[in-house]
């Protein structure tokens, strides 16, 4: 069984012959995040590191760390009340953004030119989006959406047209297969009914376009910082596999393998715990108790988001060849 076959296999919760693993980290500090089109030396890095971590960790599924084109430009300079939501308009695939993005997925993905491993992106919700060019506005965010949520919906459905047509072009000039595809609600930012109502459509309208262009999504409700989320709002985000935070969260992979209608379900690890300071012993040993709790059938293992950026490579790898002992003495 090769490495696209196995995967194919799991998210159609059919049996393989070891569970595979997805994990990932960023390669450049957050310092250099989102700065590709400024800082040409920790673009080229972004890129170089692709390489680096392959001579160590041979992956199962191949996820491009976009680290210094993470999150599509928004301006959101102008917003001084909440009806400047309504002035935010799609942005435009002619630009350095779209050009530099298609260039290092390429130039990333060279580096696996003889993997037959399937190959994933990430891609950001529109209310991850406005959120993150406004993290240093949070408050003024709330207000604004007290104000007037139609405004809000709006902002959304503008960068959400962004986002599908940014997504189409990776995958049309890209060997992207599928979408990392991450949404949030963390600590109950938006409250439920706000959240449903004016945020979820968007949010779901992406990954439905999503769908569209490929059937192995994976919904990933990011957990970092341990900060939860309320899973239940996720329940009807329709994806081929879910990731989330089981620590944050307290929701085991079991848990949620129900909560999520029998789907494949990802994670298990903690981001900075024993895979991060455990011996080789205690990685395996935390690698067959997933396992024993969830078993390997619709299982792939992960962590709840990325792990630390610089946790050594050959853990990852430890990881992997866990599982394929799990497999052995388990079969």
């Amino acid at each position: 069984m090769n490495k696209r076959e196995r995967l194919i296999s799991v998210l159609k919760n059919k049996p393989v012959d070891y569970v595979p693993v997805l994990l990932f980290h960023h390669f450049c500090d957050q310092k250099d995040w989102d700065q590709g089109l400024v800082n040409s030396a920790a673009f080229e890095k972004n890129i170089i590191e692709h390489g680096n971590a392959r001579e160590v960790f041979d992956p199962d599924v191949i996820k491009i760390m976009n680290d210094t084109l993470m999150m599509m430009p928004v301006d959101l300079s102008f917003i001084k009340e909440a009806a400047d939501f309504k002035k935010i308009k799609p942005f435009s695939m002619d630009c350095r953004f779209v050009k530099k993005s298609i260039e290092l997925t390429k130039r990333s993905l060279e580096f696996f030119e003889d993997s037959d491993a399937p190959v994933y992106t990430t891609a950001f919700s529109p209310s991850y989006t406005l959120r993150w060019f406004m993290r240093d506005r949070e408050e003024d965010l709330l207000q604004f959406i007290e104000e007037d949520p139609d405004a809000l919906a709006i902002a959304l459905k503008s960068i959400a047209k962004s986002l599908i047509e940014f997504n189409r072009v990776l995958i049309k000039e890209t060997d992207v297969e599928g979408f990392y595809y991450c949404v949030n609600n963390q600590n109950n930012f938006f409250e439920d009914t706000l959240f449903n109502t004016y945020v979820a459509p968007y949010e779901k309208e992406v990954l439905k376009k999503a769908n569209e262009l490929s059937n192995i999504n994976i919904l990933h409700i990011c957990g970092y910082d341990g900060l939860p989320n309320d899973l239940e709002l996720f329940k009807d985000f329709h994806a081929a596999a879910y990731n989330w935070d089981v620590a944050a969260e307290g929701v085991s992979l079991a848990q949620g393998k129900k909560l999520f209608g029998g789907k494949t379900v990802i994670g298990g690890f903690e981001q900075d715990q024993i895979i991060y300071t455990g011996t080789r012993e205690e990685v395996e040993k935390a690698t067959f108790d997933i396992l024993d709790k969830c078993g390997q059938i619709g299982t792939i293992i992960g962590a709840g988001c990325t792990l630390p950026t610089d946790i050594e490579e050959f853990r990852l790898e430890w990881v992997r060849q866990a599982s394929i002992k799990y497999a052995v003495e388990n079969l």
